[in-house]
């Protein structure tokens, strides 16, 4: 999942703005730009803690991610910075369209 190839692709704004294309509408207009990267930086927090951006892991490996347990770290994080605004279904959301982004972007090939 952290090849060179593949961080120089991902293109922060590009992907918010894929974000809040894939939000449901009820959620479109409810989390700014700064509110999604805030949450995507939490979900590479723990992609890097769990050793998925380890840059001597082979491509072959494959990579498990358990969208509860990015959920679960997301909503610790954002309540250990005194941001309660978020819920799990609405990370949830933003946890899919940021998967959805990478695979658009073949990250995960």
């Amino acid at each position: 999942m952290s090849n060179e190839k593949d961080l120089i692709q991902y293109d922060e704004e590009d992907a918010v703005k894929f974000i809040q294309n894939y939000l449901p509408q009820e959620l479109k207009e409810k989390f700014s730009s700064d509110e999604i990267n805030y949450i995507i930086d939490i979900v590479y927090d723990y992609y890097d803690e769990k050793g998925f951006m380890d840059d001597s892991s082979d491509e072959s490996t494959v990579v498990d991610i358990d969208e509860d347990e990015i959920v679960a770290y997301v909503l610790k994080a954002t309540k250990k910075d005194n941001i309660s605004k978020f819920t799990a279904e609405e990370i949830s959301f933003i946890i899919q369209g940021e998967l959805a982004y990478c695979d658009s972007i073949g990250i995960f090939e």
